[in-house]
C-alpha cells in the first residue's frame, strides 16, 4: 500500500488545469423525423449549447454551423476507418473535403477517429493509430494541427478492475495499440476520449452499485466508496471511472494526458427489464452531471482539473435498434420539446430547458415510515417549514398518511432552500422529480398552479399561528406513531441529515 500511495503522490499533479470544463452534446441522427440542420441550429442557440459532437462530417450540418461560433467535433465513421488507416492519401482527401472546405467559418476543434474501435470493431484496431497519424499529418500540412485535436473515443470497458481506481489498468491485450496511441496523444497535446455510462455499470452490478452513487446524489460519508490504496473518497461512479483511466495511463508511464468524456447520459425510458430508465433518473443524472462538470470540481485524484463532457444525446433516436432504452437517451424530442425539464438552478447558462423551473422534492415510495416521520418532524421544526397546511381541516391534510405529509414538508424545505444541492435527501428517503405533486386544493410550494381559496400551500416562512416549535407531534399521521425519544435522537443528529 505504501508503494501505491507513493506512486499516487507522484502522479497526482501531472495533469494541469489550463481551462474551465465545458458541457457539449452529441448529435445522433437515427430519427424518423430528423430536424433540418437549420432547426438543429435554432435549438442549439436557444439552449446556449456551444459545443457539439457529430458522428460524421455531414456537409449540410457543417454549413449550418458556419459563423455560429459553436465548437464542433466531427468524426470519421467506423466504416471509413480501414480505408483511412491504410492510406495517407485517403486521409488527406478526407481532411480536404470535411475540414479544409469548412474552416474557419465552421469552428471545428476536434476530430474523433472512429468510435469505440477496440470494443466495437476490433479487426480495425491494427490501423487505428495509423489513421490518427494520417489525419494529423493532413492537418499539419494545412497548418490546422494546433487548432484541431485528433483522438478516438474509447468505451470505459477497456479499463479492467476499475475499482479501486488506483489498481485499474487497460486490457493488456490492447497494449500494442494503447501504448503508441497514448504516445501519439501526448506528442500532439491531444486528450483521451472516453465514453462513461454509469447507467450500464449500475445495471451490470447486480445491486453492488447503489443507484444514488450512480446518479451523483449526495451520500453520507459512511456510504462513500474509499480507495484503500490512496484513501480517496468517491461519491459517484463517473469520477471513479475517470480516475481509473488516469491510473491506467499512469501504469503505462503516461501522466500528462487530460481526459474528455465524449459520451455520458442516462435513458429516460426502458422496458420491463430496465426499471431505472426513468424520466426522474435521467433528469437527476444529467442535471447533476452538468452541475458537477461546470463547477470544475474535477475528481478526487485531480481536484479542480477540468473534465469536459458531452451528453448523450440531443434527440431521442427512435430508429436505433435494440431495447427501449436505446431509443430514449435524448434531452429533446425531434420537435424540440424537452423530454424532461432539467433542474439546473445555478449551473450556468448551458441548456436552458429548465426555464419553467418546475422541480419538486418528494418522499420515496416504499421508504421506512419511521424515517419519513423523522424527516417530516425535522422539516416542520428545525427546518422552519410552514406545515400548517397539513393540519386537520387544512388543504393538505388529506390523504392523511406519512408519505404525502412528508412529501409536502420535504418539498417546502427544498423550495425554501432554493433547491440547493443536498436539500432533497433526508437520509435517502427523498428524491427530486419534475412531476408536480400538488393535488386538489393542496398546492405545493414551487408549483405553477394557483388556488384562490388558499395561500397556505405557498408560504415558505413559518406561520405566526403555527405551534410547530412546541409540538412536533401535531403532524403525525393518524395511522401511525413515533416515540418522542426517537424524535429527540433524530433532532440531535439533524446536522448530518441534509
Amino acid at each position: 500500500m505504501a508503494a501505491l500511495l507513493f506512486f499516487f503522490l507522484l502522479a497526482v499533479s501531472a495533469v494541469s488545469a489550463e481551462e474551465d470544463a465545458v458541457i457539449g452534446v452529441n448529435l445522433g441522427t437515427d430519427v424518423s423525423d430528423m430536424p433540418s440542420p437549420t432547426q438543429v441550429m435554432a435549438l442549439l442557440k436557444a439552449q446556449n449549447i456551444r459545443h457539439i459532437r457529430l458522428y460524421d462530417a455531414d456537409r449540410a450540418m457543417l454549413l449550418a454551423l458556419a459563423n455560429t461560433g459553436i465548437q464542433v467535433t466531427i468524426s470519421v465513421p467506423n466504416e471509413q476507418l480501414l480505408g483511412i488507416g491504410q492510406s495517407n492519401a485517403t486521409a488527406a482527401n478526407w481532411v480536404a473535403r470535411n475540414v479544409i472546405a469548412h474552416v474557419p467559418a465552421t469552428n471545428i476543434t476536434a476530430i474523433a477517429v472512429g468510435s469505440e474501435v477496440l470494443s466495437a470493431l476490433p479487426n480495425a484496431a491494427p490501423v487505428l493509430v495509423s489513421a490518427l497519424k494520417f489525419i494529423h499529418s493532413a492537418l499539419v500540412a494545412s497548418n490546422l494541427d494546433r487548432q484541431i485535436k485528433v483522438s478516438t473515443p474509447h468505451s470505459s470497458s477497456i479499463i479492467l478492475d476499475s475499482f479501486p481506481p488506483s489498481q485499474a489498468f487497460f486490457n493488456r491485450s490492447w497494449d500494442p495499440v494503447m501504448v503508441p496511441l497514448l504516445k501519439f496523444l501526448q506528442s500532439t497535446d491531444s486528450y483521451l476520449m472516453l465514453n462513461i455510462y454509469p447507467y450500464f455499470d449500475y445495471m451490470r452490478s447486480n445491486g453492488v452499485i447503489p443507484l444514488d452513487y450512480a446518479l451523483f446524489r449526495p451520500l453520507p460519508p459512511n456510504k462513500e466508496a474509499v480507495d484503500a490504496n490512496t484513501l480517496l473518497h468517491y461519491t459517484n461512479v463517473f469520477d471513479a471511472i475517470v480516475d481509473a483511466a488516469y491510473f491506467a495511463m499512469s501504469y503505462l508511464n503516461i501522466t500528462n494526458i487530460p481526459i474528455v468524456v465524449t459520451e455520458s447520459g442516462w435513458p429516460s425510458k426502458g422496458d420491463s427489464s430496465e426499471p431505472d430508465a426513468t424520466l426522474d433518473n435521467a433528469n437527476t443524472y444529467n442535471s447533476n452531471l452538468i452541475r458537477h462538470v461546470l463547477n470544475n470540481t474535477g475528481t478526487p485524484k485531480h481536484p479542480g482539473i477540468a473534465v469536459s463532457t458531452y451528453i448523450y444525446e440531443l434527440y431521442n433516436e427512435d430508429l436505433r435498434p435494440g431495447s427501449v432504452s436505446e431509443k430514449n437517451w435524448g434531452l429533446f424530442n425531434a420537435d424540440g420539446v424537452p423530454v424532461y425539464t432539467l433542474h439546473l438552478t445555478g449551473a450556468g447558462t448551458v441548456l436552458a430547458n429548465d426555464t419553467t423551473n418546475q422541480t419538486f422534492c418528494v418522499a420515496k415510495e416504499g421508504s421506512d415510515k419511521k424515517m419519513l416521520q423523522a424527516g417530516l418532524d425535522w422539516a416542520c421544526g428545525p427546518g422552519k417549514v410552514d406545515c400548517s397546511p397539513l393540519l386537520q381541516g387544512q388543504p393538505c391534510y388529506e390523504p392523511d398518511n406519512v408519505l404525502t405529509h412528508a412529501t409536502y414538508a420535504f418539498n417546502a424545505y427544498f423550495q425554501r432552500m432554493a433547491k440547493a444541492p443536498g436539500t432533497c435527501d433526508f437520509k435517502g428517503v427523498a428524491t427530486v422529480t419534475t412531476t408536480d405533486p400538488s393535488h386538489g386544493s393542496c398546492i405545493f410550494p414551487g408549483s405553477g398552479r394557483r388556488n384562490s381559496s388558499s395561500t397556505n400551500g405557498t408560504s415558505l416562512a413559518p406561520s405566526s399561528n403555527s405551534t410547530t416549535s412546541g409540538c412536533l407531534s401535531q403532524f403525525f399521521y393518524s395511522g401511525g406513531s413515533f416515540t418522542s425519544s426517537v424524535i429527540i435522537g433524530f433532532l440531535v443528529l439533524s446536522a448530518v441529515l441534509l
